[in-house]
């Protein structure tokens, strides 16, 4: 019998969100999706470019996550914009909530991917926007780091 070679699982990332913030705890979720939301990210689509995580009567929720419809779906097509429940120990959410309200920190989602079972998991932070400086600064160092990787690598 022939091994079966392990498929790779499609995964969603916020490439910007690290740029434009500063990424300080992570948190790995589960998200409750419908049928074929679950299908279009397994296609490979969707955005997290505009998407943020709220706290509304101690749940968590994910908005601005855009999943298009499927393209093989009927009337019965998802909403592309809805927003998607988030699950999360009420401990991790009681440990969450202040650091949002008194330190003005923001939940980010940095990833979507399917575990090893198959379920749909969100990695989000907790993130502190960046300035104008901090960018620059951040381009700098990176640049002034290729330039030594550079110099090292032709010696």
């Amino acid at each position: 019998m022939a091994k079966k070679t392990p498929r790779k699982q499609p995964s969603l990332q916020n490439r910007k969100a690290r740029f434009r913030y500063e990424l300080l705890d992570q948190f790995e979720c589960g998200v409750v999706l419908l049928g074929t939301e679950v299908k279009s990210i397994r296609a490979g689509q969707g955005s997290l470019e505009e998407a943020f995580a709220t706290i509304d009567a101690g749940e968590i929720w994910l908005r601005g996550f855009h999943i298009p419809p499927y393209d093989h779906g009927n009337v019965h097509n998802h909403d592309p914009n809805r927003r998607r429940k988030l699950l999360l120990h009420k401990r991790e959410i009681n440990k969450i909530e202040p650091k949002l309200t008194l330190r003005g920190l923001t939940l980010v989602p940095v990833k979507v991917y399917f575990n090893e079972r198959g379920l749909a998991k969100v990695t989000l932070a907790l993130a502190k926007g960046k300035t104008h400086g901090d960018k620059r600064q951040d381009l700098k160092t990176r640049d002034a780091k290729r330039e030594m990787d550079r110099e090292i690598k032709n010696r």
